[in-house]
């Protein structure tokens, strides 16, 4: 089956310098695999069946930078190395930019320039940016721009701002296996209660990792503020009617066929989409296991690149 995947990171030499400052964080293998856009890549796609990446920066991209100055700069250039990759190989790769979320509204001239000028199809932002969340007011301009150009924004897990004590004492918590769920699944729960969405009512956003479990507690959500409706929320709607009009789905790293069939049964067939995780995780497996998924052909379709193709513009 074709596929589209929209998941699919890569690095820059100076990104990846930086990171390294910080400590170890990747092996050797996924940091060869995040700089390649060539053989290592194409190769993976091809024995996966996935005939078009859409490219974004590996987490945390530039919103690691604490100088406005800086992360401008590096957003530009990461934006500018990936648009001459995807002119190289314009049928294989597609890309979301990288934005300096340290300000909204240098932000979304970032985006703009992104959309109109290198013909990207979104934007990938990792969660917070030094604890300011994207419900804040300061991205109002950022919000405005993403309507304006009618694109989705991938909100991606992100390295947290600081430790709850919920995982002190259990390192793996922290990180993928749970804590980067947990901190996305709160920053949609933030859009959706800030009244972000009654203010744009056209914003899409795409959630990797089969929604970060919120398609699973949806009435849990409804039956909540019902109970706190007119003392501390703010929205007049359902937050699962919310969720269902602004978001969609990837199944990145989640090669669960139950956990599909429920996120297809929640979110319906148009909004779920196939994605691989690369060079996170194996596109063989994931390949695999859309493939054997157990989905009539019309509904395979629609996941592997039909969906994509719609959304995205492609």
């Amino acid at each position: 089956m074709n596929k589209i995947a929209l998941e699919e990171h890569f690095s820059t030499p100076e990104l990846s310098r930086r990171l390294a400052a910080q400590g170890p964080r990747n092996g050797d293998e996924v940091q060869r695999r995040l700089a390649d856009f060539d053989q290592l890549r194409l190769e993976s796609m091809d024995q996966a069946g996935i005939r078009l990446a859409v490219l974004s920066v590996t987490n945390p991209g530039v919103q690691a930078e604490t100088d406005l100055d800086s992360a401008i700069r590096l957003a530009r250039e990461t934006n500018d190395l990936l648009a001459a990759e995807i002119t190289k190989r314009p049928l294989r790769y597609a890309g979301f930019a990288t934005l300096p979320t340290q300000d909204g509204a240098a932000a979304a001239e970032e985006l703009d320039r992104a959309i109109n000028e290198l013909g990207f199809k979104g934007a990938m932002i990792h969660g917070q940016t030094h604890g300011k969340y994207l419900d804040d007011e300061t991205y109002l301009p950022l919000w405005e721009r993403v309507q304006e150009n009618d694109v989705p924004v991938y909100l991606h897990p992100g390295m947290l701002h600081d430790q709850p004590w919920m995982l002190n004492g259990y390192p793996a918590l922290d990180g993928p296996l749970w804590s980067w769920t947990a901190d996305t699944g709160a920053h949609v729960l933030r859009l959706i209660f800030s009244g972000t969405f009654q203010r744009f009512p056209k914003l899409r956003i795409i959630l990797g990792h089969m929604g970060e479990t919120l398609p699973y507690f949806l009435s849990r959500f409804d039956s909540r503020w019902q109970f706190f409706l007119g003392k501390k929320v703010p929205v007049d709607e359902l937050p699962s009617s919310i969720f269902l009009r602004h978001f969609f789905i990837t199944t990145s790293g989640v090669c669960d066929p139950v956990a599909l069939n429920h996120a297809v049964a929640v979110m319906g067939e148009d909004r779920v989409m196939f994605s691989a995780d690369y060079p996170y995780e194996d596109c063989q497996t994931a390949a695999q296991f859309i493939d054997a998924a157990p989905l009539n052909s019309e509904m395979r379709a629609k996941i592997c690149h039909a969906n994509a193709t719609r959304i995205l513009k492609l």
